[in-house]
């Protein structure tokens, strides 16, 4: 592992990731052919509830925020999101079941190889991108469905056709329902089904984190929403329905003294073609033979404050699985991985990012350790 990685934490792909969950529930619903790495119960109905930004330690350093989420936390323990720590690369690899080195979303913002361009996976801003050619492997709510379970998918509205739900949920029947009534509703209807698996997407936690930090009231507040949502939805499911909670990402606050603006520093520029990822995790793609420079000058900047590693070495390392061919030019030549409270942002070209104070991306606990949390019908 990387050098002073103590305080990190490697995904535990192939058996204790977001990437193992709805196969493990597919095969919990007792369809032949699956594994059930998770150890989840047999049930006749399965409902994953995806709370985006609820990391393992927020939890429970709030659990009384979140009294029901942290009755199911009791004794039990986290799994890992992938590399980077990130909402476009955990989805898929919930729904597709593959680490991002396979499913290809390697990012917040990514390089579209052969140009000089960045794909924006969560807006997904190059409509001339087809999502099942830039995701090309068949979901795990597809290969489900084709084997006879009721596959559904609920969320906002505005997330209907979108790139990435093509690329992480198609396959499942789109359910589009904007308020917590409509979700819980859809969610019942979907689970009534004898067989069944219903995916049920919030959003909130995230969003708030972002703009007024988890230290906020705001963000106190929508735990507790969060947490209510979650109750009130297993108590209106049916008794044969094994409820999943889980998040796709932890958080961290970061500190305005740590954030290095790369528009102040010159000198970090050189050699580097596209700047994308996001504040606390960058893929730094550069010119030929610049990469041992762009590595240098950036660790000789960062410190302890970041793990700054070479596409090859975070292969090795383990940091995206089993990483294919053509998802290489998609990693940064070199990648920049927060450490602490730290951050690197553009005030010029992202003012926006610049100034949010929650983060995630990087290797850290707070981001990569997330619940698993079960409330089956025993």
């Amino acid at each position: 592992m990387t050098a002073s990685f103590a305080d990190g934490v490697l995904p535990r792909y192939y058996g204790g990731s977001l990437a193992d969950v709805i196969p493990s529930a597919v095969a919990a619903l007792g369809i032949p052919g699956w594994s059930n790495l998770l150890e989840l119960p047999q049930a006749k109905s399965y409902v994953v509830f995806l709370v985006d930004g609820l990391g393992w330690n927020l939890l429970r350093s709030r659990a009384a925020l979140a009294p029901y989420l942290a009755s199911l936390a009791a004794g039990c323990e986290p799994i890992t999101c992938g590399v980077p720590s990130t909402t476009a690369t955990s989805l898929t690899s919930l729904g597709t079941g593959l680490p991002p080195g396979t499913h290809g979303i390697v990012g917040f913002t990514s390089r579209v190889p052969g140009t000089n361009e960045l794909l924006d996976a969560l807006k997904w801003d190059r409509p001339e991108i087809d999502p099942r050619e830039w995701q090309p492997h068949e979901t795990v709510f597809a290969r489900a469905a084709a084997a006879g379970v009721a596959t559904t998918s609920v969320s906002k509205r505005r997330f209907e056709g979108s790139g990435l739900t093509v690329a992480s949920q198609r396959g499942a029947v789109f359910h589009g329902a904007d308020t917590i009534g409509e979700r819980i509703s859809a969610t019942v209807r979907a689970a009534a089904e004898s067989t069944s698996l219903t995916y049920v997407y919030e959003g909130e936690l995230d969003s708030t984190g972002h703009h007024q930090g988890t230290k906020s009231w705001a963000w106190e507040h929508q735990l507790s929403s969060a947490d209510s949502f979650a109750a009130q939805l297993r108590a209106a499911l049916p008794r044969h329905t094994t409820m999943v909670v889980l998040g796709d990402h932890g958080m961290v606050d970061a500190a305005t003294e740590l954030k290095l603006d790369v528009d102040e520093h010159p000198h970090l520029t050189d050699g580097v073609i596209l700047f994308g990822g996001e504040a606390r995790f960058r893929h730094l793609y550069c010119d030929d033979g610049a990469m041992e420079d762009v590595a240098f000058a950036w660790r000789e900047q960062l410190g302890v404050n970041a793990w700054v590693v070479t596409r090859d070495q975070a292969i090795d390392e383990g940091w995206f699985g089993s990483v294919d061919a053509h998802i290489r030019p998609r990693l940064g030549d070199v990648m920049v991985a927060s450490r602490g409270n730290a951050a690197v942002v553009s005030t010029k070209t992202r003012p926006d990012e610049a100034a949010l104070i929650g983060l995630h991306g990087s290797l850290t606990a707070d981001e990569m350790m997330v619940p698993l949390l079960v409330d089956s019908s025993d």
